[in-house]
């Protein structure tokens, strides 16, 4: 059948063993002793009546990352030349993440996705990043729909919360659910009218009910129509701060579903849970950048085969190691050649590695730390430090989620400062008390040790957090700060030299979407004096910190990776 309708990077494996494995995935269906984690039929004739869905997720511009665009064609249109009937779904943050999708302000990716032949889609948080306007062009752009049981508009959802397709003699639904985390997770003026209120929302009541029923209802109704299987798309993962409306969230909390294809959380598990129930369900995520395709067997008589992912654990993508020659590896190459002039321009250099991610420590999934996320690194440092250097503040804040990449040693091209602020963010000043200043600190530092978008990376002031005293922060339904209850987390605030005074009033720069935006949730500095209003961009603001302030060159101040020991963790 032909189609209906962040960079965390893997541990480098032998160039051998790589190619072997993606071999074995193009050749799997036609000879049964390859084995590659699934089931497949070395006679083309028995899989006519047998289905593959495949899924996507968290692509965030990759495009020619992973197994590339060009690798999950090959892919796919083998399964379909050996007999399989195959669906293709994305589960969102697909647009943002990378040069071609800042410069392009999403539409080259949704060109290609077109050109891929994708069957349906759901938004990601960060499908909102360049405006709501902008968001529903690139879905009109869009070949295939896009669906979300949960994304609102004035109370009335905003798309179909589910749709049917037909192959090989069997209905299957998918039903779209996005995580409630969005207003935060992206821009928050975007989901609000001209006077400040939401218009947009995702069912986000802290008790999760809403989501769950808005689930249901979606499965039940999919079900009524005559659908044989059900799969959840669902952009939920698995992260603390997600809760109470994570997958297993979810999972636990309702019926019908038969497997759950996830992102967001940018992890790589396969998990079988029960439902409501006592059912098993099973959910699968494929990490980030095209690390993993995700795949779904489906039998002649509708039973799910296996459900799994397969991985591309490798520094050297699958269309260059294996040199595919496809038409979607001609228009991905097309498509960056594009954007590319000027990209490769060396704007300034480093003498060290400027990082986001921990060298030496990985999770559970065999995935880099984000340490940018939950403490001080050299990056986060720079970074902040040339917000404080460019507008001349007393201090400057940065979220950890808004450096996207580090930088290697050498060069800095301006593809490279891109990839660092992939936004197009807008270099603010406010005036503070410094009690705002404690209550934003202890907003930032309520998950450690665990991973948070909202973590700060900060210049002019040090402080200590003791992450064995519970998050004392208050939030309202929408994840925003709303105050503090309790011992608080973080102690010996500095700025400079001096202890921060709670009544003294300072000047803090930043960014638009922290600053202005609530982004992360960051309310505590609503109705702030403004004293510069997007001043510059915050790619500008990095390039004329290095290139003037230091002379063209990060040196030795940025030496250590985890920072100068501006931020002190107690565990």
């Amino acid at each position: 059948m032909r189609r209906l309708g962040s960079n965390p990077t893997g541990k480098t494996g032998s160039i051998k063993k790589a190619a072997a494995i993606f071999l074995s995935l193009l050749m799997f269906v036609t000879t049964a002793a390859v084995a590659v984690g699934c089931a497949g039929k070395a006679d083309a004739q028995a899989a006519k009546d047998e289905i593959y869905i495949l899924f996507t997720s968290d692509v965030h511009c990759g495009v020619d990352q992973g197994f590339g665009y060009a690798g999950l064609a090959q892919l796919r249109d083998k399964l379909e030349k050996d007999g399989y009937e195959t669906i293709l779904v994305d589960d969102g943050d697909s647009i943002q993440g990378e040069v071609i999708g800042t410069i392009s302000k999403g539409e080259k990716i949704i060109n290609l996705m077109n050109e891929l032949g994708y069957d349906v889609a759901i938004p990601g948080n960060h499908e909102f990043d360049y405006g709501m306007e902008r968001f529903f062009e690139l879905t009109e752009m869009a070949d295939f729909p896009y669906i979300s049981c949960n994304f609102t508009h004035k109370d009335e959802l905003a798309f179909k919360p589910y749709v049917i397709k037909e192959a090989a003699g069997l209905k299957i639904a998918f039903v779209g659910v996005t995580t409630p985390t969005t207003p935060t997770t992206s821009t928050p003026r975007y989901f609000k009218d001209e006077k400040g209120e939401y218009i947009y929302g995702f069912m986000q009541d802290k008790t999760g009910e809403k989501l769950y029923s808005a689930v249901q209802e979606a499965v039940d109704a999919a079900r009524a129509e005559g659908a044989d299987l059900v799969y959840v798309m669902a952009h939920l993962g698995n992260e603390a701060d997600c809760e109470p409306w994570t997958y297993a969230d979810v999972i636990a909390n309702t019926t019908g579903i038969d497997v759950v294809l996830d992102g967001h959380s940018h992890d790589s598990d396969k998990v079988v849970m029960k439902n409501k129930d006592g059912e098993d369900v099973t959910r699968v995520a494929v990490g980030t950048k095209l690390a993993g395709i995700g795949y779904s067997h489906i039998l002649a008589d509708g039973t799910i085969d296996d459900t799994g992912a397969w991985n591309w654990n490798n520094d050297i993508s699958a269309p260059e190691l294996l040199a595919i020659d496809n038409e979607i590896g001609k228009k991905v190459d097309e498509a960056l050649k594009e954007v590319s002039e000027g990209m490769n321009e060396v704007v300034a250099s480093t003498s060290t590695d400027l990082m986001m991610d921990d060298p030496n420590k990985v999770d559970s999934n065999g995935r880099a730390l984000r340490i940018v996320r939950l403490t001080e690194t050299n990056l986060g440092d720079l970074v902040a430090d040339a917000y404080r250097d460019q507008s001349g503040a007393d201090i400057a804040f940065v979220n950890g989620g808004g450096i996207r990449v580090g930088i290697k040693k050498g060069d800095i091209t301006y593809g490279d400062i891109i990839g660092v602020h992939p936004f197009g963010n807008m270099l603010c000043v406010i005036e503070v008390t410094g009690q705002q200043i404690l209550d934003a600190l202890e907003w930032g530092s309520k998950e450690v040790p665990d991973e948070n978008g909202g973590f700060i990376q900060v210049s002019g002031l040090t402080y200590e957090i003791d992450s064995s005293i519970d998050s004392p922060c208050i939030e309202d339904e929408n994840s925003m700060y709303v105050g503090i209850k309790g011992k608080r987390r973080v102690d010996n605030v500095k700025v400079g030299d001096e202890p921060l005074d709670p009544n003294k009033k300072y000047t803090l720069a930043g960014h638009n979407y922290m600053l202005l935006e609530n982004g992360d949730g960051y309310t505590m500095f609503d109705g702030a004096p403004l004293l510069q209003d997007c001043v510059k961009s915050d790619n500008q603001v990095l390039i004329d910190y290095i290139t003037e302030s230091l002379g063209g060159e990060v040196g030795e101040d940025y030496s250590d990776i985890y920072g100068q020991g501006r931020i002190k963790i107690k565990e």
